[in-house]
């Protein structure tokens, strides 16, 4: 008789500290992952192969992967068991039982304390830039020089003492570049450490999809309205700049 394939399908389970839920974020559209509390522990099971040795399970703290044999749960390649099959666990779908919650976020420049505490990381995928932030002081000379052409397809918003160029293709001025994922501008060459927070980020922060949320390399994050964009020109830009100095 053939032997049963099914005995050799490894099933997975984990822990990690209840204090830590919010880490979860990074693995909450794994809908096949189920998910239950015993006092300070979360326990999740239903992990595929390929889960289980994923740089989304690696990154999250304190997070301990066991297979389970015989009613005793191993860590991976141990030969003795750390502990028994819990029991009497009430299980649900993670990305059901999971409610991920943020700091409140302000809408101050970059930098302020109480921003949403996001990392980034450099992205090993090349993305078309659309944005560009420069510093007005450093550009208003190059501005009045550019033939319109050039400007007639970029909007832009000015912050603080810095101007927010949208459109491609890009001016040739100096300043920090970014690309666009999801209604986020991220900068150039940087991606969420965690793939999917971008659209939870966005659902939480922009639902009504009226801007763009602005990151800098901190995980600072600002919020600018598409609204308060305007078309770009040299006689636009010279009249706001006029008014600064005034203000």
């Amino acid at each position: 008789m053939a032997e049963d394939p099914s005995k050799h399908i490894k099933e997975f389970w984990a822990e990690l500290p209840r204090a830590d839920e919010d880490f979860l974020g990074s693995i909450r559209d794994w809908k096949n992952i189920q998910i239950a509390v015993e006092e300070e522990t979360i326990w999740l099971k239903g992990f595929t192969d390929e889960q289980s040795v994923s740089s989304e399970i690696h990154q999250l703290p304190d997070f301990i992967l066991y297979e389970l044999r015989d009613g005793l749960l191993f860590r991976r390649e141990a030969l003795v068991p750390s502990k028994k099959k819990r029991t009497a666990l009430l299980w649900t779908s993670i990305d059901k039982a999971l409610r991920l919650s943020f700091p409140a976020s302000n809408q101050n420049y970059f930098g302020v304390s109480g921003n949403v505490h996001i990392q980034l990381k450099e992205s090993n995928e090349e993305q078309p830039v659309i944005a560009l932030l420069s510093t007005i002081s450093e550009i208003k000379e190059s501005i009045a020089a550019l033939p319109k052409f050039k400007l007639e397809k970029i909007k832009w918003i000015i912050i603080g003492d810095k101007a927010l160029f949208l459109g491609t293709p890009l001016l040739s001025l100096p300043g920090k570049t970014y690309w666009s994922k999801d209604g986020h501008l991220l900068p150039a060459g940087l991606d969420f450490e965690f793939k999917n927070v971008s659209k939870l980020l966005q659902q939480k922060y922009n639902s009504e999809s009226e801007g763009w949320l602005l990151w800098d390399e901190k995980g600072n994050c600002l919020s600018v309205k598409s609204a308060d964009f305007r078309p770009l020109s040299v006689s636009s830009f010279r009249l706001t700049e006029k008014s600064k100095e005034w203000n």
